[in-house]
């Protein structure tokens, strides 16, 4: 169930984000500051099944909003329009964005009380680590 994912979750690993990033098409100024945000990821769900995944750092708060199975328009952290279908499958919130002829995968799950968030666009795959807040 989605409700595992609830709560707030401070990003503790990050690797190969930058050659996610720059493979998604990330300027560079943008990927520094990118590599060097350590945001906290607030999850949480209310009475109708919306979900709220809010992304917030010193630089730059991001919050989508979204019933799974239902796509929507997202103006990602990097500015790409996407359109964005986020399902849950065998325990996993996958998040697929799509935009200008190409797509990534982001898929969240638990394991070992922690939330691993991996990054796919084509064979380029960084996986960011994130541990459960006070």
């Amino acid at each position: 169930m989605v409700e595992q994912f609830v709560g707030t979750w401070k990003l503790t690993a990050s690797e190969n984000f930058d050659e996610y990033m720059k493979a998604i098409g990330v300027g560079f100024a943008t990927r520094q500051v990118g590599n060097m945000a350590k945001p906290n990821l607030v999850i949480s769900v209310d009475d109708a099944g919306l979900i709220s995944m809010r992304s917030e750092s010193t630089f730059k708060t991001k919050e989508i909003k979204f019933k799974l199975n239902e796509e929507f328009d997202e103006t990602t952290a990097d500015d790409r329009q996407t359109k964005t279908l986020i399902t849950f499958e065998s325990g996993k919130l996958v998040q697929k964005q799509m935009w200008g002829g190409k797509s990534t995968t982001l898929e969240r799950e638990i394991q070992d009380g922690k939330l691993t968030a991996k990054c796919t666009i084509g064979d380029v795959v960084a996986l960011r680590t994130y541990e459960k807040g006070a």
